[in-house]
């Protein structure tokens, strides 16, 4: 055929070898999609690799060296969020047919797992004997060392009306202010050792107070009020009240934190728990040792008993939403929490509780309000306000 002569559709054409293009300075999109996502799934593997090396790491820690160190605690702390990145390394796995990660990552998952089901499965239904008990209505608010006494706090517990008010990182300045609110007026009973920072207590009462008592751990040069003892003359009988605030678990405190924890455990077993109502900020979840310790000595946490293990008390943020639980209400054997919340707080980073506290009866009367002395004011560096409203230094 003449190539002059022929059709366009009868013009044969040439197309050069790939070789060809690319030497003539082509590319080969596809090979390099295919380098590109090979080097994405090599370095998925080392970071799903790297995920299980660094959380089986504080697995095995929390095993055999549990809360023994400052990062340890945190961690531990954080036991119900800080596995959740192995969930999405397995599945990855999975998908990917990598079978050894798969392995590794379900070992780490199978330990959280076991690590938070005794507070998931610690719900139980409220005793039969509480629902005719006297009751104790409780309000407990980490204030974060405020100056003043918010409002809100104000204004919702004139809502409520809570029998026992019991307040953390309370200071002389936020006394002051919660006193000219006119908010304590129906709160004869007091017992306050506030003080500039975050080792304020205040115990205030509609109920008779008596036997008010701040107890104070000492490691090395730190000196640290931790908790507050009292005793609630309810309906029901004695209340054995204790308000809880260990300093948070930072470098500088870990060691005062753990000493904390285990004095408020030795108190326990000391003073039997039977009736005992022991509420605060204890900076410590299920997932330390020392909180643990006091629900093996006899103490029920009145939110996991209630199916509230997930109600989240800190931080008490618009932008980071709450994911630990640090403040609680424990109770003895003849006490029983029947309802508990946690709500936001005021102008604080957690969020403050409510709760009802029944009362099982006891034989025990309650003393004579008319006779009975005036209860004496704890030693304390700051004005402290106790028993039936008398200030004292």
């Amino acid at each position: 055929m003449n190539p002059a002569t022929a059709s366009p559709q009868d013009r044969l054409a040439i197309v050069p070898e790939v070789a060809e293009t690319i030497g003539a300075g082509g590319t080969c999109q596809p090979r390099r999609r295919h380098r590109a996502l090979a080097v994405v799934r090599v370095g998925l593997l080392v970071v799903g690799w790297l995920v299980v090396a660094v959380l089986g790491l504080v697995a095995l820690l929390r095993l055999v060296a549990w809360d023994s160190a400052e990062p340890l605690i945190v961690l531990d702390a954080l036991t119900p969020i800080i596995y959740l990145p192995v969930w999405v390394v397995a599945a990855g796995a999975l998908i990917a047919r990598r079978w050894w990660l798969v392995v590794a990552a379900v070992v780490l998952v199978v330990a959280q797992v076991a690590f938070v089901a005794p507070e998931l499965v610690a719900a139980a239904p409220v005793p039969a004997w509480a629902r005719h008990a006297a009751v104790v209505r409780v309000f407990d608010a980490n204030i974060d060392k405020s100056l003043v006494f918010e409002a809100g706090y104000v204004r919702v517990i004139e809502q409520d009306r809570p029998d026992l008010i019991t307040l953390e990182e309370f200071t002389p300045a936020a006394l002051r202010s919660m006193a000219a609110s006119g908010v304590l007026a129906s709160f004869p009973y007091r017992c306050a050792a506030p003080a500039n920072g975050a080792t304020g207590f205040l115990i205030a009462s509609r109920l008779r107070l008596t036997g008010c008592q701040v107890q104070t751990v000492v490691v090395g040069d730190l000196w640290a009020p931790y908790m507050v003892e009292a005793t609630l003359w309810s309906p029901g009988g004695p209340v054995a009240v204790r308000l809880v605030h260990t300093l948070a678990p930072f470098p500088s405190s870990w060691r005062e934190w753990s000493a904390a924890l285990a004095a408020v455990g030795r108190s326990v077993r000391a003073g039997g728990d039977s009736r005992m109502l022991m509420v605060g900020d204890f900076n410590a979840t299920w997932g330390n040792s020392g909180f643990v310790a006091l629900l093996h000595d006899g103490l029920t946490d009145g939110a996991a008993a209630r199916g509230q293990a997930t109600d989240m008390t800190w931080p008490n943020g618009a932008v980071v939403p709450p994911f630990v639980r640090i403040d609680h209400v424990l109770t003895g054997e003849r006490l029983a929490v029947t309802a508990i919340a946690a709500k936001p707080g005021f102008g604080s980073d957690h969020r403050y509780l409510v709760a009802t506290v029944a009362i099982r009866q006891s034989r025990l009367r309650q003393p004579d309000c008319r006779r009975a002395p005036p209860v004496a004011c704890p030693g304390h560096r700051d004005l402290g306000l106790c028993g039936d409203g008398h200030l004292g230094r």
